[in-house]
């Protein structure tokens, strides 16, 4: 009998007594709870195999974003009036200014860009602006990586939409005629 109340009285207490706490992960929350994440669902913002990044001409071919479809693009490139404007739709703090890193095989170019407020978007986005006919915007029709401090790298493709884009704008660019030279003026 003294056995049966020493087990009743050992499952009562097992049964109220609660297991030790798993181990904090250092930065974790404090009632921070880990849960198994169902297989074959993908996690929020990780692109599955199947769909990979492109870029896509806009109708009326003066800009071209590249990204997955459907989404919002990860980098996009416009020309207005002859200046290319190259946005990279990452979030960007008000008032920052940094330097875009585009490193690529037609060339390397360091764009400043500045945080803008984008009509239609939430938030401020980086974005810069490059002549047109400068060479070293030969680097946004080709494939290049792209960094940027706080918006991480990418790895933009190749495609004939941004090169599309590059050519139309140089050929839309004010050019400014030189003055006729006086041939008597240089004859000495």
């Amino acid at each position: 009998m003294k056995f049966r109340i020493t087990a009743a009285l050992a499952l009562t207490l097992a049964a109220c007594s609660k297991s030790p706490a798993p181990p904090i992960r250092e930065g974790a929350p404090e009632n921070a709870v880990r849960m198994a994440m169902p297989e074959g669902e993908a996690l929020p913002g990780i692109q599955d195999n199947a769909s990979t990044p492109d870029w896509a001409a806009s109708a009326d071919g003066q800009s071209a974003r590249f990204g997955h479809p459907g989404e919002t693009p990860l980098v996009s490139v416009a020309c207005r009036t002859g200046v290319l404007v190259v946005t990279r739709h990452a979030f960007a703090p008000i008032g920052a200014q940094a330097l875009f890193a585009l490193v690529g095989s037609d060339g390397i170019l360091r764009l400043p860009v500045d945080a803008t407020a984008i009509p239609g978007q939430r938030g401020y986005l980086w974005q810069g602006s490059l002549a047109a006919d400068d060479a070293r915007a030969d680097v946004l029709g080709g494939a290049y990586t792209g960094t940027l401090p706080g918006a991480g790298m990418i790895k933009v493709s190749a495609g004939s939409a941004a090169r599309d884009v590059v050519a139309r704008c140089r050929s839309a660019a004010p050019t400014f005629a030189a003055e006729p030279v006086n041939p008597a003026q240089t004859a000495d």
